[in-house]
């Protein structure tokens, strides 16, 4: 155990815990949008692997990440825009219907790896960016200066989509048809229309999310994000619907998952123990949960279905 705590492997735990951080930190940060409005989408962790293997398979093909990521991005989009309609238009079941993206996603995916790629094939990762000076600092310089793009982009996003909630029309609008539609239709606003954005906010979050996981990992396989999309729905209950609660708990999971793959790695957990250490992540994830987000109201309208005049 004494291997561990040494500086070398804490920041190198760190340091990972802030990358595998990075999918979640997307992830949740979509459907925070979509639950602000009143609209929660179980199906985040279909369109992030439908996301993973579309950026996956553009890597693949050509080389390029960053069309990897396009190719993330537009799958989110569309497919947020079908759960949208599903759920804002249709009124269906949230729940029931978000389980049917999930599976369309997971099976789908599986498919088309096996139909158009067949056995993992690894491909071109992230670059890392280098930070003249800051990059050779020690401990700091690993910790926080040594990442992709992708990293700093997902920190990013918390600050920009805090704005956008608490300082824009646009979010007033989120929050108003999240907590009273009713009230926010007779004012003019659109309760459709602002689902529908969200919705294909969250979705292309997640499209993202995923096609982040596979380059960064270089790879894709049956079922790669592992449930990481139910583990994003569930931190944003923990972060009670706010992109710094958010970031915390992405962070949270990302470093104790971190912790259990070093120790893994130094032999330190023994081989009999390896699967039930593999949850702990989710087991503390879901106790911090537990204790966190009982402390906070969920949005009044959050699954409930709106129709003009009912």
């Amino acid at each position: 155990m004494s291997d561990f705590f040494t500086t070398a492997i804490l920041v190198a735990t760190a340091a990972s815990g802030v990358r595998l951080a990075v999918p979640l930190l997307f992830a949740s940060l979509g459907e925070t949008f979509g639950q602000r409005s009143g609209v929660l989408n179980l199906g985040v962790d279909g369109i992030m692997l439908l996301g993973a293997f579309g950026g996956y398979y553009a890597v693949l093909q050509t080389g390029s990440v960053w069309l990897g990521l396009l190719i993330g991005i537009v799958v989110g989009m569309l497919l947020g825009l079908v759960s949208a309609l599903i759920s804002v238009t249709l009124r269906a079941e949230q729940g029931i219907s978000g389980i049917g993206i999930y599976l369309f996603g997971l099976g789908m995916s599986d498919l088309l790896f096996q139909k158009l790629v067949g056995t993992p094939l690894p491909i071109t990762k992230f670059p890392k960016l280098n930070f003249p000076v800051l990059s050779d600092i020690p401990v700091i310089g690993e910790l926080l200066f040594q990442h992709s793009v992708v990293v700093y982009l997902a920190f990013l996003a918390v600050p920009v989509s805090m704005y956008i909630i608490n300082k824009t029309t646009f979010g007033m609008n989120i929050r108003a048809v999240g907590e009273n539609p009713e009230a926010a239709d007779s004012l003019g606003v659109s309760v459709n229309r602002i689902r529908y954005a969200t919705v294909i906010i969250g979705g292309t979050l997640a499209g993202v999310a995923g096609a982040a996981l596979a380059i960064d990992l270089g790879i894709f396989q049956q079922n790669l994000t592992n449930a990481q999309g139910f583990i994003a729905i569930a931190l944003v209950y923990f972060g009670a619907w706010r992109p710094v609660g958010v970031m915390l708990g992405s962070l949270l999971y990302g470093f104790v998952n971190a912790i259990v793959l070093q120790l893994k790695t130094l032999a330190i957990i023994p081989p009999d123990l390896s699967d039930f250490a593999a949850m702990a992540p989710a087991i503390i994830t879901i106790l911090a949960l537990v204790v966190v987000a009982r402390r906070f109201k969920a949005p009044a309208a959050l699954t409930k279905p709106y129709s003009r005049g009912e």
